[in-house]
C-alpha cells in the first residue's frame, strides 16, 4: 500500500513540474504560492528582502493584497526575453499567467520602470502612481528599494497606511554568539580548573 502510495506521488510530481515550468517564465511558478520573486542572482540583500516582503505583509493585513515580482534583467523573464524592459506588458502578461490562480493585484518592477495589472489587465489609476515615482535603476538593491516605495503608494491610494518595516539590525544573532561564546569560556575554565583541581589531589 505504501508503496503505491509512494508511486502516485511521485508520477503526480513529475506531472506538475512540466506543467508549472511549462511557461518558462520563472516569476510566474514562484507567484502561484508566494507574495514575492526575487532573483536569486539580483543581489538583494536579506534585510532588503526582508523590508519588501514585510511591506507586502502588512499591506494584506489591511485589506491591500498585492504581489511583486522584481526583474533585474533579462535573464529572470524566462522563455519571455521579448518583454525586457517592458514593465507593464510584462504586468499584464504575468496576470494572465497565474488568472486560475490569482487574480489579484501584480506590481512588476524593471530597472526602466513599474507594471500594474490585475487579472491580466491594466489598472490606469494604480499605473499613474507608480509612474509618479522615481525610476528604480539598475541592481537588485535599486529594485528592491523602488518596489517596497510602490507597494507603499499603491497601499495609500487604496486607503491603507503602510509604514515601511526597519530592517533587522542583527543584534539579536551578535548577542546570540556574544552569550554562546560566554558559555563556551567558563566551560573551558571550569575544564581547567577542574583539572588543576585533580593534580593538586594526585600530588598528595
Amino acid at each position: 500500500m505504501k508503496v503505491c502510495l509512494l508511486a502516485a506521488f511521485v508520477a503526480a510530481g513529475v506531472l506538475a513540474v512540466p506543467l508549472a515550468r511549462a511557461n518558462g517564465d520563472p516569476a510566474s511558478d514562484y507567484l502561484l504560492s508566494q507574495s514575492t520573486f526575487i532573483p536569486f542572482d539580483a543581489k538583494v540583500s536579506d534585510e532588503q528582502a526582508e523590508q519588501l516582503n514585510g511591506v507586502v505583509a502588512e499591506a494584506k493585513k489591511q485589506g491591500f493584497t498585492i504581489r511583486v515580482a522584481l526583474i533585474a534583467s533579462e535573464l529572470d523573464l524566462g522563455a519571455v526575453p521579448s518583454l525586457w524592459r517592458k514593465p507593464q506588458t510584462y504586468a499584464r502578461f504575468l496576470g494572465q499567467e497565474l488568472f486560475f490562480v490569482y487574480k489579484g493585484r501584480l506590481l512588476t518592477v524593471m530597472p526602466n520602470g513599474y507594471g500594474v495589472s490585475r487579472g491580466g489587465k491594466p489598472l490606469r489609476d494604480a499605473q499613474r502612481a507608480v509612474d509618479a515615482l522615481p525610476k528604480p535603476g539598475d541592481g537588485g538593491a535599486a529594485l528592491a528599494a523602488a518596489a517596497t516605495r510602490a507597494v507603499q503608494r499603491l497601499a495609500a491610494q487604496a486607503g491603507a497606511r503602510v509604514a515601511i518595516p526597519k530592517p533587522s539590525s542583527g543584534d539579536g544573532a551578535t548577542s546570540d554568539r556574544i552569550i554562546i561564546a560566554a558559555i563556551v569560556g567558563g566551560m573551558v575554565l571550569l575544564l581547567f580548573a577542574g583539572l588543576a583541581a585533580r593534580r593538586l589531589l594526585t600530588r598528595r
